[in-house]
């Protein structure tokens, strides 16, 4: 397993016992839209494993899901967006024609652990500015 998946997979063993006492968890995994479109070298491991968890914990009353963002500006890449070609590139994979903000994901993670999603459960959702329909994916 990856670094990332293995830890996901610990916390969320670790987290077990609280979710069930409660009869009403929701995780939400974070991984990438890169599982999703193949970019080299990233694997969809996360989402499996958001799939996998929602299968064998619904019995209890929890949910697991994920959330795949696309290109979303943050601190850590701030220097590539000040790349005019990068920036470009980036909003062109997406059909609203930009680069996703950080309080656009952050919305979905908060619907999903709020009671207006307790139907959803096992899912992928994806915050990529349509990139995953569009032909320059």
């Amino acid at each position: 397993m990856s670094t990332n998946l293995d830890s996901a997979f610990h916390l969320s063993q670790l987290a077990h016992p609280l979710l069930e006492a409660s009869g009403r968890g929701s995780i939400v995994f974070i991984s990438s839209v890169a599982a999703i479109v193949g970019i080299r070298n990233c694997s969809g491991a996360m989402d499996q494993l958001t799939r996998s968890l929602a299968c064998e914990w619904a019995k209890e009353g929890n949910r697991t899901n994920c959330v795949s963002p696309g290109f979303i500006r943050t601190p850590i890449n701030h220097h590539l967006l000040e790349d005019k070609e990068i920036l470009a590139a980036e909003s062109n994979r997406a059909l609203l024609g930009r680069v996703g903000e950080a309080a656009e994901v952050a919305a979905v993670v908060a619907f999903l652990c709020l009671p207006a999603s307790l139907y959803i459960n096992g899912q992928v959702i994806v915050v990529a500015g349509g990139r995953t329909v569009n032909g320059n994916a």
